[in-house]
């Protein structure tokens, strides 16, 4: 099969497109022919080696893909080969033509849903989802969205606008504000302007609730723009390290529940017409390199997938 491989640490030309032997599905396990591949910021750090977590090379990225199921291993039902599917992968193994899943990942696709939409909603939706319901937004509360234009910032923007909450949309480019206004957000703002935090503040009085999934001087500034008690949802640090709570904000913890059961609930919702992932580009699997450059460049609105072709 043909698989993008990450055979050194480093910029995004090291992931180099080959020929690799075919796997095969084990016990408790399916092989997926995949059709689309997922991308998120998470990889790029690896593949930089500056994540949170480390790659045994090589490797082949990738943690979320959407296509049918192809062969199953032993102990697995035959009965789910040609099953379209969206399932997590443990962390690797995405970017390629075929990949093996824990069958107790695998996760029908509902009916009307896309594979892209499908692997634009598992791991983003599963956050975005759980983040929600953890930090509960109230009709009228004021949320600001960081990196609003994302894949799960735009989720996010349309879970707190259904909870009838006030939502300010904050994005480092026109085109991110601009999808998170007609997602509808309230107020946009631009957080790479040295005064975005006066415009929050004079608009809306103080928060109620700041899912921050930037860290950095980003998170801190708008955790500052916190009433006191208002909930801190703290879930990435794309920016800077992660921001750490203060004593007179509350942190939403996770919620408890299953990451299956939230990516069901998130593909559930988008099947029903009540929720959609920005889908803001799509690439062939030998533009995984330019995809994690376009990622890193902060150029992409939404989310950004790989078109494995297969489907």
């Amino acid at each position: 099969m043909r698989a993008v491989v990450l055979r050194r640490y480093g910029g995004p030309e090291a992931l180099v497109v080959e020929e690799v032997p075919d796997p095969v599905a084990g016990p408790g396990q399916a092989l997926v022919q995949v059709a689309v591949a997922g991308i998120t910021f998470v990889e790029t750090q690896v593949r930089a080696d500056r994540g949170p977590r480390r790659a045994d090379l090589p490797a082949i990225l990738g943690n979320g893909v959407a296509g049918t199921v192809l062969a199953t291993g032993e102990g697995v039902d035959a009965a789910l080969v040609g099953t379209p599917v969206v399932s997590m992968l443990n962390g690797y193994g995405g970017y390629a033509e075929l990949a093996v899943a824990r069958v107790d990942d695998l996760i029908p696709i509902p009916d009307g849903l896309t594979p892209e939409v499908a692997v634009a909603l598992l791991a983003d939706g599963r956050t975005a989802v759980g983040l929600a319901r953890a930090a509960a937004p109230k009709p009228g509360e004021w949320v600001l969205v960081e990196a609003a234009g994302g894949g799960v910032g735009s989720l996010l923007v349309q879970l707190a606008r259904r909870a009838q909450a006030r939502v300010v949309g904050a994005a480092g480019s026109a085109a991110k504000r601009d999808l998170a206004t007609g997602l509808g957000a309230e107020l946009t703002v631009d957080y790479t302007d040295p005064g975005w935090t006066d415009v929050v503040r004079a608009a809306t009085g103080g928060l109620d609730v700041v899912f921050d999934g930037v860290g950095g001087e980003i998170g801190a500034a708008a955790q500052g723009l916190l009433k006191d008690g208002g909930r801190l949802s703290v879930y990435g640090m794309a920016g800077g390290p992660m921001t750490t709570p203060d004593p007179r904000v509350t942190a939403v913890a996770w919620p408890p529940t299953s990451l299956r059961e939230l990516a069901e609930q998130a593909m559930a919702e988008a099947a029903a017409g009540r929720l959609r992932p920005a889908i803001g580009a799509v690439y062939p699997l030998e533009g995984a390199a330019e995809a994690h450059a376009a990622i890193e460049a902060r150029t992409i609105v939404g989310k950004s997938v790989l078109d494995v072709g297969l489907s």
